[in-house]
């Protein structure tokens, strides 16, 4: 981990956008309790999801209404920032993954880098991406080494299979890339697993082609805590460059895949127990090794703001 010194004044001092889905929120609660200001930017401005923080929390952070759409919002919600947190949540009126989502996703992710561009205090830009901007091409079943974080989906397989989610995915995230190399932004990314949780279900627009990723070996998931720790960790470790596939879960069992089925479907009928299962057990395809290596020393319990230089 690079020690607290490394660290501008500033720094204590970031972004969360967009503040009000599940990841941004648990983003939120974890950078305070390490020591963080945070401006939570939401598109709707409701402090109600933050009720739960103690007075001290409540104290650094701050909430800022921001549409990826409006610059001026989000250059508000920047200012004196340090960092950003960028995860996309689709419109409320517009759920579902489809072409038009691409345009949207894409015009968002150009919106946030350009104003990150214009902002001088950011040090440094984590993009939450997709697993699926990773695993979707031609020649995943014939390469001969693990799919990671050098690999990209190809955009016209995508397109071919009408893989919307995939495709909004490796568009927003290459767009976000040309960028910050253009404009000379320090950003790093997240290709994150499906998000498990209470919330889960079958109509993910992660689960389209479910079924050909379980059997390619790709087909990954990640917790909420993994998913937060990654975050911060690639944030606060100097070391920090690129892509990192994240996830701490790969469904290569039938076992597992029939557990994740009935997670996703719970009212389908449940398998009777004399139910043959298949014992086979499918090669991962996929490797995460970047992430894991640069996690080994991250304390999750630390703030790491405010602690002592090492």
């Amino acid at each position: 981990m690079a020690p607290a010194s490394t660290f501008h004044q500033n720094s204590k001092t970031v972004c969360v956008m967009d503040a009000s889905g599940r990841l941004g929120s648990s983003m939120v609660d974890r950078l305070l309790q390490r020591g963080y200001t945070v401006h939570a930017a939401v598109q709707h401005h409701d402090e109600l999801q933050f009720s739960g923080l103690s007075c001290d929390d409540r104290k650094n952070l701050k909430i800022f209404r921001s549409d990826p759409f409006d610059y001026q919002s989000i250059i508000h919600a920047l200012k004196g920032c340090s960092g950003l947190f960028y995860t996309f949540e689709p419109p409320q009126d517009q759920p579902a993954y489809d072409e038009f989502m691409l345009d949207v996703e894409v015009r968002a992710a150009h919106n946030v880098l350009e104003a990150c561009a214009q902002t001088e205090t950011i040090d440094k830009v984590v993009f939450t991406s997709s697993a699926t901007a990773v695993v979707w091409r031609d020649d995943r079943k014939t390469i001969e080494s693990d799919l990671d974080e050098r690999h990209w989906s190809d955009v016209n397989f995508c397109r071919k299979f009408k893989l919307w989610h995939a495709l909004s995915k490796t568009v927003a995230e290459k767009t976000a890339w040309a960028l910050t190399m253009d404009r000379g932004v320090n950003m790093v990314s997240i290709n994150a697993g499906l998000l498990m949780g209470p919330d889960v279900s079958i109509s993910n627009p992660y689960m389209k082609g479910a079924a050909e990723m379980y059997e390619d070996g790709v087909f990954v998931t990640v917790d909420l805590k993994f998913l937060v720790d990654a975050h911060i960790c690639v944030f606060e470790d100097i070391s920090s460059y690129g892509r990192y596939l994240c996830f701490n879960h790969v469904v290569n069992r039938h076992e597992d895949a029939l557990k994740l089925a009935q997670l996703l479907t719970p009212s389908a009928p449940m398998l009777p127990q004399s139910y043959d299962q298949d014992m086979r057990i499918i090669q991962q395809r996929i490797s995460n090794k970047k992430l894991n290596q640069l996690m080994v020393d991250f304390e999750c319990g630390s703030q790491v703001a405010d602690a002592p230089p090492a």
